[in-house]
């Protein structure tokens, strides 16, 4: 393929050199008119293939800046040889190699200004395509916290997660020193975390990458998550909570796993009755403690004489704290208009 592309390209040269030749025949003026036209239309033909070569390998605008920039060079090339060289000078074939000259000259100039120029030139007047929008590429970390925790494999398949997620090599090395673990606790989450990665990368239309970048004057883990963040302007995925703060205390944008999850919890208002299973006794006299399916806890007032029984229940209140969401509660009909007005007050 690459013989037969080289057997084209001499026989385009030697055609454009023949059609030169005859062309040239046609002139009477200039001696040896029909020799220097062959020449001319070998070297322009070299050029030809030459800037499709070259062509190839750089933007539109700047072939098109440097196309612009080479007629510009051939036009004032030849309207200082007409009104100059040809007018103060006999034609011979020192006039006739100066103009040649003068020709590949003001065409070099011209390619290169081109070039240098490319990129501040608008050519929407030679083109009619419009720019592409330039897509940013969001970067995301994942620390070892939220790998092991497994969830974020689970979000990834729902496609919410856009992007790059960067895998740095100090969380594989980490992950892979609690696999090592003596202790069989930490041992499972280690691999737990490993079996994630391999999920991760298996899933279709999902951009992971392992990089190498280190910070070896750094010892934490947390704090070289926040330095490769700063450096890469990337987010860090993550479910653990002093990591959160500090990241955001340095200005690093993070993406906690639990916020999202009790942002995603149902709405639960004061009055609202539900069925739960009482499964154990609460800190409060009395009190029985049941779990939602999303495994929010409701604590339900002298419920603990149905221990392992389903009740309904009717919510007197809701508290939102850090380590999740609380629901307290009472059996139903049993004064829910007392726990109201008590929470008004």
């Amino acid at each position: 393929m690459i013989v037969l592309l080289y057997v084209i390209r001499i026989l385009f040269v030697f055609l454009s050199a023949t059609f030169g030749y005859f062309a040239g025949s046609v002139i009477d003026f200039i001696p040896y008119s029909s020799y220097i036209s062959a020449i001319l239309g070998s070297i322009a033909a070299i050029f030809v293939i030459a800037g499709i070569n070259w062509a190839k390998k750089n933007e539109v605008k700047v072939v098109l800046a440097v196309v612009l920039g080479v007629v510009l060079g051939f036009i004032t090339a030849n309207l200082l040889s007409y009104t100059i060289i040809f007018k103060m000078f006999p034609v011979t074939i020192g006039t006739v190699a100066l103009y040649v000259l003068t020709n590949i000259l003001f065409a070099y100039l011209g390619a290169g200004i081109g070039m240098r120029k490319g990129e501040e030139l608008t050519l929407s007047i030679l083109t009619s395509a419009p720019p592409e929008p330039q897509v940013e590429k969001t970067l995301k970390i994942l620390d070892t916290s939220v790998i092991i925790d497994g969830r974020i494999a689970d979000l990834c398949e729902t496609g919410f997660v856009e992007g790059t997620i960067l895998i740095p090599q100090f969380v594989l090395r980490e992950l892979q020193h609690i696999a090592d673990s003596s202790d069989p606790i930490k041992r499972t989450r280690g691999r737990r975390g490993l079996d994630i990665l391999h999920k991760l990368q298996k899933q279709v239309g999902l951009d992971v990458e392992i990089i190498e970048i280190d910070f070896p004057k750094i010892r934490e883990v947390d704090s070289k998550l926040i330095a490769l963040a700063q450096k890469n302007k990337a987010k860090i995925i993550t479910n653990d909570y002093n990591l959160n703060k500090v990241a955001e205390l340095q200005g690093v944008e993070v993406l906690n796993i639990n916020q999202l999850a009790n942002a995603l919890k149902p709405v639960v208002l004061p009055g609202e009755t539900m069925n739960v299973r009482v499964l154990k006794e609460g800190k409060e006299e009395g009190q029985g403690v049941a779990y939602l399916d999303d495994g929010t806890m409701v604590v339900v007032d002298n419920a603990r004489q149905y221990l392992g029984k389903n009740i309904d229940v009717s919510v007197t209140s809701v508290l939102q704290t850090t380590a999740g969401r609380m629901i307290f509660s009472v059996i139903k009909g049993e004064g829910v208009e007392k726990y109201s007005e008590n929470a008004e007050h």
